[in-house]
């Protein structure tokens, strides 16, 4: 197994931070990008942007030749509330700011999109939309012809066991059919590769995710809740140091 030394501890400081329980998994979704070296970036639910920046942040600072589009109604649902024009012109702002030229927003339903992907080209898809099974169940049957064959994707919440939160449920029953892996914390992250192309994911970081040993897991688990930590004390560094000024 290859040494794995992930580019988040090393030189990451995020530019958008909002409050968000994706937080925890922003070094995560800054390496996978610079693992990946995905050509289309996709993500159905995009709400203030933590996620959606966290990989155009990273696509920026790795110089790669990505697209990424954000897809949302930008309106609210029936778990996060309603909300105004506001947080989409605020999301707009950030990415014409940072991340011209290879950012595109879909303002837009998850179905009424699909016909501007054509399948097998989606190489990352992050499904953070409504949390329902149901939703979540029909997200990934539509989507996942969009995907390219090795491709990788993203599940927000699989651990959150509340309401009627049903990302956790829909996990459970697919997540032993493909090549798979969970992050239990901030609400959990589950990540799934599509069959074929290995040559794709040949890269330490997926070796770790998908052939790994249980314990070699394990501590991959454990260095990415290092990882949130060790950001989240940057940050309170950074407050500390702007008040005593």
């Amino acid at each position: 197994m290859s040494i794995y030394l992930p580019p988040s501890l090393i030189n990451f400081e995020p530019k958008h931070i909002v409050l968000s329980t994706w937080i925890d998994h922003l070094p995560f979704a800054y390496d996978i990008v610079a693992a990946l070296k995905p050509n289309v970036i996709t993500e159905l639910g995009t709400e203030k942007g933590l996620s959606f920046f966290g990989f155009c942040q990273s696509v920026k600072e790795h110089n790669l030749d990505s697209v990424c589009y954000a897809i949302d109604g930008w309106e609210g649902d029936i778990h996060i509330g309603k909300y105004d024009i506001s947080v989409y012109e605020n999301v707009a702002s950030h990415a014409r700011e940072h991340y011209r030229g290879f950012t595109y927003l879909l303002k837009m339903y998850f179905n009424d999109a699909l016909k501007h992907f054509e399948d097998e080209s989606i190489d990352l898809l992050h499904i953070d939309g409504l949390h329902t099974y149901d939703a979540v169940k029909e997200d990934f049957e539509n989507w996942y012809p969009k995907v390219e064959p090795g491709g990788i994707i993203l599940f927000h919440d699989i651990m959150a066991k509340r309401e009627d939160f049903g990302v956790w449920q829909f996990w459970e029953e697919i997540e032993n059919n493909y090549d798979t892996f969970k992050f239990h914390h901030g609400y959990g992250l589950g990540v799934l590769r599509k069959p074929g192309a290995p040559e794709k994911t040949d890269h330490p970081l997926f070796k770790l995710l998908f052939e790994s040993t249980p314990e070699q897991q394990n501590q991959l688990r454990a260095l990415y809740v290092h990882a949130a930590e060790h950001l989240e004390a940057k940050r309170k560094l950074k407050r500390l140091t702007k008040k005593s000024k």
